[in-house]
């Protein structure tokens, strides 16, 4: 499992990010302590409470994470 957190802050990133997800070909998690969503749910994602960052986790390999990322790069939260 691959992981990576991010940050959305408005209901038109939670549907740009669910678009990202959809088109991937592997499974994709968002969640935090509580809860996990399938990242390409869009009603589940609304769900989520996004006053801090969520965590993704996504089944893939390493080339299919790094493409993965790379779309996701403007939500990406930086460490």
């Amino acid at each position: 499992m691959r992981e990576f957190d991010i940050i959305l802050q408005s209901l038109a990133q939670v549907q740009e990010f669910v678009s990202l997800a959809m088109v991937q070909p592997f499974e994709i998690w968002v969640g935090n302590d509580r809860q996990s969503i399938n990242g390409k749910d869009l009603m589940g994602m609304f769900s989520l409470d996004y006053s801090g960052p969520v965590r993704v986790r996504a089944t893939c390999t390493a080339e299919q994470f790094s493409c993965f990322r790379t779309s996701a790069a403007q939500f990406i939260v930086s460490h």
